[in-house]
This record gives structure tokens, sequence and C-alpha cells, in this order.
């Protein structure tokens, strides 16, 4: 999955609904391309986001493609997603008046920074997340470094500027080999590793790192934000928007 923006222009070529909707994962055609609703590109379910309408008429966000019934899939961005609730695509789609969208990518996006929670608080469990300004510090600067740096984002500033220069000091110009996950508050951070007034963080080599970085590239993605701090620029640079003190 990329972050690169997708063609949503409005003159995409209509398709057979029935032909668009299938059973899930596990369930139906086996290992077959399902064709996004609005750009009309099929791809492997991995890379979709996969809908299907609830009891009540309400189009419901299946990120795991496990729900019952026929679902409808879309490419996994917030403009995509914008472009399918403006188009009335879901309900050409299901055949029917009652499809609700209301408020769906804002939906899809709590969806997709619960799973990353959830994918810390995993990934804290199997052992792969230290966490603590000095701790951090420290990983960073061990022979077998960090997988991914995590800072709150409404940590301090003055904190942030000591991490990026602790990775500078390790990496120099190969910086932006590591992620900087600073997408959560402390309140999140905190609810995901079970501890109090965590602002900084650090994924450490492992399985659980593994899955925690693909679900934080998969809701930057569907932002449309970088995973790079080369692609982030200033971003990365320690600005934060308040000015909680280091763990």
């Amino acid at each position: 999955m990329t972050g690169e923006t997708a063609d949503v222009t409005d003159d995409a070529v209509e398709l057979d609904p029935s032909t668009l909707l299938d059973a899930g994962l596990g369930r139906g055609r086996a290992n077959a391309l399902r064709t996004c609703l609005v750009t009309r590109v099929s791809q492997p379910p991995t890379a979709l986001i996969r809908f299907v309408l609830g009891p009540d008429g309400t189009v419901v966000p299946d990120l795991r493609a496990r729900l019952p019934g026929r679902g409808a899939w879309l490419t996994p961005t917030r403009a995509v997603v914008d472009a399918a609730v403006k188009r009335r695509a879901f309900q050409r789609a299901f055949r029917t008046k009652d499809a609700d969208a209301s408020d769906l990518a804002d939906k899809i996006a709590e969806g997709l920074r619960a799973d990353l929670r959830q994918s810390l608080s995993l990934a804290n469990k199997a052992g792969c997340v230290v966490a603590g300004f000095a701790k951090v510090e420290s990983a960073i600067g061990d022979k077998a470094g960090v997988a991914a740096v995590i800072q709150a984002s409404d940590g301090s500033a003055d904190g942030r500027r000591k991490i990026v220069a602790a990775l500078h000091r390790r990496h120099g110009s190969a910086i932006s080999c590591i992620p900087v996950i600073d997408d959560l508050s402390n309140e999140e951070l905190d609810m995901a590793l079970g501890r109090d007034h965590v602002i900084h963080a650090a994924l450490v080599a492992g399985v659980g790192a593994s899955g925690c970085l693909a679900r934080w590239r998969r809701l930057r993605s569907f932002e449309g934000l970088a995973t790079t701090a080369e692609e982030a620029g200033s971003a990365r640079n320690g600005q934060a928007v308040s000015d909680l003190h280091d763990d």
C-alpha cells in the first residue's frame, strides 16, 4: 500500500455493482482481486478496505475483512472514501437508497488508530517496546538500535529535538530509515502501554514491532501522510502542539 493519490475523477466508467461485491476473505472467490468502487482499479484485498451494510442500513468499515455479508471495496485513502460518499457509490453497490455513510472517513481513521493502539499494546506485551526518555535514548545508541521511535503528539518540542539529535548521532544522514510514530497523544500512549505519562517510547526488533509498523503505515497512508523522516521534513524536527514535560 502506498500513500499515492488515487484517481477519483468523476468520469469513471460505471460497472455492474454485483461484480464489485463478495463475501469477504476466506469465502467466495479464492485469491481473487477486488475492485475499488471509485477508481475501478483491481488489487489484492490486503491493499483495500472492505465495507458491509449493517442491519440498520449503516455502511460499516470491515478493516479485517471478516464481517458476514456481501462487501464492497475501496482504495484505502480518505480522498477515495470521501469521493465514494459524495457519488453515493455505496447506495449503488448495495442497491439501496438507505445506505448511511455519514462521517465514514472519520470512522475509518478512528478504527485505524484503535488498531495502532492495540498493536502497540501487543508489541509491548511481547517485549518489543521500551518507554521513558532515558531508555529510548539508550536504545537508540545500543548496538541493536531501534525499529522506530514513538513520541506523544502533544509532547514537548525540546524532548523531540533531543531524540532526533540522538538519532542523528547514531544514523547520520540515514536517519530517514527510522520511522517516527507521533500520531498518538500522551493519553493514547498511556492507554496502549498501560502506564502513566508516556511521552517517549521506541520499538525494538521483533514480530510485534513489524505488526505495529504495518498498522501505523496503513493509518498514515489513509490520511495521505509521510512515513519517513525524510518525507516529513520539519514535522520530525521537534515541533509539538503543547508542552508536556519529558518522561
